[in-house]
């Protein structure tokens, strides 16, 4: 019964550490972008978009969908890099194993 007690110690420190990740991750931030430097974004480590910066070279109002399309690119670049982040700090904790219930 002891063994179960350390476990169960060791689990409450791993949640402990995991809360604290989360919130070291709101602070820390990647950056993407698309179209060769045109749009930029900043994500945080909660998927948050913190920053989109659009060059105005790239404003063309007979071509929305381009811009749309560089937005998106940018974006989704932007939460992958975040989410690659917060798996590679999260691995540090749990030593590369997918504990369910513990994830981000």
């Amino acid at each position: 019964m002891q063994n179960f007690g350390n476990i169960m110690k060791q689990a409450k420190k791993m949640q402990e550490r995991m809360g604290q990740l989360q919130q070291e991750l709101e602070m820390r931030t990647v950056e993407a972008q698309s179209g060769g430097g045109m749009v930029r974004v900043v994500v945080n480590g909660k998927f948050e978009i913190v920053s989109l910066k659009i060059e105005k070279d790239v404003v063309n109002p007979e071509d929305i969908e381009m811009l749309q399309d560089l937005i998106a690119a940018a974006v989704n670049e932007g939460i992958r890099k975040a989410q690659e982040m917060a798996s590679a700090e999260m691995a540090k904790i749990t030593g590369g194993l997918n504990i369910p219930g513990m994830g981000m």
